[in-house]
């Protein structure tokens, strides 16, 4: 049943419309041509029994005479005559009253089909003159003539008559009558199903063109506009098709324009965006050129000014020292040395401090050894001064070329990487690496380390990190951080050249 019902709910309109019609035709053509068949069967066995029964009777009273005279060849000849007059007799008997044959004759002719017989009684029919009853009749001269009793008649039975009737002729006479009635049926049941194949299609063509229009609609095709071609619910739904199909034009039409108007201000955002960040890089640039200036500028004050005056207040005290040392020998003198000793080792920490302090603001460095250089020494001196954590440094390219804003930028994040690392790693391990890479015509950074780690989502704001961000954005370029308590802190950054 599941099976029935899901062949039908997947059957399409047109073969369902198409069974609907032809299965209530089919039955009712069924139906018409097997009562009419049986009707035919039924009218020509009646008939057959009908005229059977005429003959049996006609003949009863033809051979009375001659079952009492015993006469067989007259009985023979009549019961001839008889068959010959009917050639669907098939058989006629002649019987005692015990039913046994007396005499027979059969057809010639081959049955084919099945026999009906009938069988009637002979009566011995007995003629006499009333001559006692007076009547009219009696004055005139003319004696009435009456048939013997009704209990006579049951008295007097001579035989029987069996007429044996052949259906073949019977049948053949009706087939004629069916197959004229069959053929009409059948002409019937052609024009019942070319009318309702015509009605079919004109029901289920304007629904699969309206399906089809659906489907263009479905597939973004709206100009496709259906012919209202009848009406009724078919109408109304090709005239809600076009309506839809005419909305959804619009509906689509609206929010193109609105689709462009939207890209289009996106566009002037995204322009504006990229001018603000294109002056917020250059601004970043400026800064960090001023800041590299002053820098630079202060260097020199310290190197040209600073620098210089500790070398007089050095030289001084040198001399305080050796004319205490030609002075005669007393506290005084030797007082005067210690101290003037004391001056020289503060002039001389001082000027140590003050080239320390000319290096981070100006790498002069970078100038004489290129980024190369400068990042090797920068390795070197932490090797020398950090223990318990080795620095490796590996590079591959030719980094001559580079600009100087880009060098110093690239100089100072490696510097600020290595500031963290010593600050909150705990590491014993750091790698960098610097790499020209030819086909992507970019700089890449690479520092690593196998420190604690740390959170990137909650640390990424600090002080350095963010400095690093800036230099990298001003540059238009790309940094990417990863850290865990597990493999440490790895950070990329890459600078494209072009």
């Amino acid at each position: 049943m599941n099976f029935a019902a899901l062949l039908w709910r997947n059957w399409d309109l047109r073969s369902r419309l198409f069974l609907i019609i032809f299965v209530p035709v089919i039955y009712m053509f069924c139906s018409v041509v097997w009562y009419s068949y049986q009707s035919r069967l039924q009218e020509g066995k009646a008939e057959l029994l009908e005229r059977a029964y005429v003959i049996s009777t006609a003949l009863a009273e033809s051979v009375e005479y001659n079952l009492l005279t015993k006469n067989l060849p007259g009985l023979k000849s009549t019961m001839s005559d008889v068959m010959l007059s009917d050639r669907s007799i098939a058989r006629i008997d002649v019987l005692d009253t015990d039913k046994k044959d007396i005499l027979h004759v059969i057809s010639t002719e081959k049955i084919q089909q099945a026999e009906h017989s009938v069988e009637v009684p002979v009566r011995r029919q007995l003629v006499w003159v009333n001559l006692l009853k007076e009547s009219r009749a009696a004055t005139s001269g003319v004696l009435p003539l009456t048939t013997a009793s009704k209990e006579s008649k049951d008295a007097d039975m001579l035989g029987y008559v069996r007429v044996t009737m052949s259906a073949t002729r019977m049948l053949a006479k009706h087939s004629q009558r069916f197959m004229f009635e069959l053929a009409m049926s059948g002409l019937a049941l052609f024009v019942s199903a070319v009318l309702a194949v015509y009605l079919a299609l004109s029901l289920t063509r304007p629904l699969q063109k309206s399906i089809e229009t659906l489907r263009e609609i479905r597939e973004g095709d709206y100009s496709n506009t259906l012919q209202v071609t009848t009406g009724g619910e078919i109408g109304d739904l090709q005239i809600s098709i076009n309506a839809m199909s005419i909305s959804l034009q619009q509906a689509k039409q609206d929010l193109e324009n609105k689709v462009q108007e939207r890209t289009r201000d996106l566009m002037e955002s995204r322009n504006e965006a990229l001018k603000a960040n294109a002056e917020k890089r250059k601004l970043i640039q400026k800064v960090h050129s001023i800041v590299e200036d002053e820098r630079k500028s202060i260097a020199i004050e310290i190197h040209d000014e600073l620098n210089a005056s500790l070398i007089a207040a050095r030289l001084e005290a040198q001399r305080i020292q050796h004319l205490a040392a030609q002075m005669a020998a007393g506290g005084v003198s030797e007082e005067i040395q210690e101290r003037a000793g004391a001056i020289t080792k503060l002039t001389l920490d001082l000027y140590a401090n003050g080239r320390n302090l000319v290096r981070r603001l100006r790498p002069e460095v970078l100038d004489m050894l290129g980024l190369q250089g400068a990042v090797e020494d920068m390795l070197r001196h932490y090797n020398s001064n950090v223990p318990g954590c080795q620095f490796h440094f590996d590079s591959d390219g030719d980094f001559s070329g580079l600009d100087s804003g880009l060098a110093i930028s690239v100089y100072r994040i490696i510097q600020e990487a290595l500031s963290n690392v010593m600050k909150h790693a705990g590491a014993t391990q750091v790698e960098v690496a610097l790499t020209m890479l030819e086909e992507q015509k970019s700089l890449q950074i690479e520092v690593s380390d196998n420190g604690v780690g740390f959170d990137i989502h909650h640390s990424s704001a600090g002080i350095g990190i963010t400095g690093m961000r800036e230099r990298v954005v001003a540059f238009n370029g790309e940094i990417e951080l990863q850290s865990s308590a597990a493999t440490g802190t790895q950070l990329l950054i890459r600078f494209p050249l072009a």
